[in-house]
């Protein structure tokens, strides 16, 4: 008995919709990293990116759980000496929630061309409107 091996050209790709309200901001992005993945297929193959487009909404309303509002923080360097920039994830989550769970999820997809193309199937949104209304997305729920 052999091993399926999905090919490329045939990966069909679902739409999914995860709300993210009154959710830990990391639970939402490992789910969402599965699903870009496609680790919940179970045709599923490491190296063919047969993932699925996923919609987070409600990333606003998302939580930190503990002290990591307070003491997590995010950092980028702007390239120049002295140039280390920390914001602190209190500050994100009020201005820019969705840079913290595009950040979460990034953090959970691994550093190769399949990871970088799952995460342009990524779609984040601070409230509960999305612009993929015209795809069918459906709800998952975990």
């Amino acid at each position: 008995m052999s091993t399926y091996m999905e090919k490329a050209g045939k990966v069909e790709r679902k739409w999914y919709v995860i709300d993210a309200a009154g959710k830990p901001l990391g639970r939402v992005a490992a789910q969402a990293a599965v699903l870009l993945r496609g680790k919940h297929k179970p045709t599923f193959t490491p190296h063919v990116d047969c993932g699925d487009h996923v919609i987070i909404i409600n990333c606003g309303k998302a939580v930190l759980t503990g002290n990591k509002l307070t003491n997590k923080y995010w950092y980028r360097h702007t390239g120049w000496v002295g140039g280390l920039k920390a914001v602190q994830y209190a500050t994100l989550m009020a201005n820019r929630p969705e840079k913290a769970m595009e950040l979460a999820v990034k953090g959970m997809i691994p550093d190769t061309t399949i990871g970088r193309a799952a995460c342009t199937r990524l779609h984040v949104y601070a409230d509960a409107q999305h612009k993929q209304a015209a795809q069918k997305p459906e709800n998952f729920e975990f």
